[in-house]
């Protein structure tokens, strides 16, 4: 699955997703992970209200499962979703990509949370166990 990351440094997760220049994409397996591109936004991305600035990132975006950023704008979270793509928080400017890739491997090589089994599926045709797993789940949840 592509994961990808708002950086400013290319190490940490520390860019705000309607302001971020750059979006590194990781391609993540059971078995590692493996950085595919950094993606490059020009023009005026301070916060100004212009939600137009936001389409070529979520073009470039397509495909990915998860994207995580230092902060994202409401609007900005439900159009990501609305493509079908996660938008996450970091906890803090500091959090590292490589340490979330190793996280997010290793919770994929246990059992992942019914939200990241739901994100890996959203290609695949439900099985009907998984659908009635899934709806166990957000039953007793």
């Amino acid at each position: 699955m592509k994961i990808a990351f708002a950086t400013k440094d290319n190490v940490h997760i520390n860019a705000h997703f309607g302001w971020a220049s750059q979006i590194d994409v990781y391609d993540l397996t059971l078995d590692g992970y493996t950085f595919l591109e950094t993606l490059t936004f020009g023009g005026e991305l301070k916060e100004d209200g212009n939600e137009d600035k936001l389409e070529p990132k979520l073009k470039a975006l397509a495909g990915c499962t998860i994207v995580y950023v230092a902060d994202i704008g409401g609007s900005a979270a439900a159009r990501l979703i609305n493509h079908r793509i996660t938008p996450m928080k970091s906890h803090s400017e500091d959090d590292e990509i490589e340490a979330m890739l190793i996280q997010l491997m290793q919770t994929l090589q246990g059992n992942p949370p019914p939200w990241l089994r739901k994100a890996l599926r959203q290609d695949q045709t439900p099985k009907f166990e998984d659908a009635y797993i899934e709806t166990e789940e957000e039953v007793t949840v």
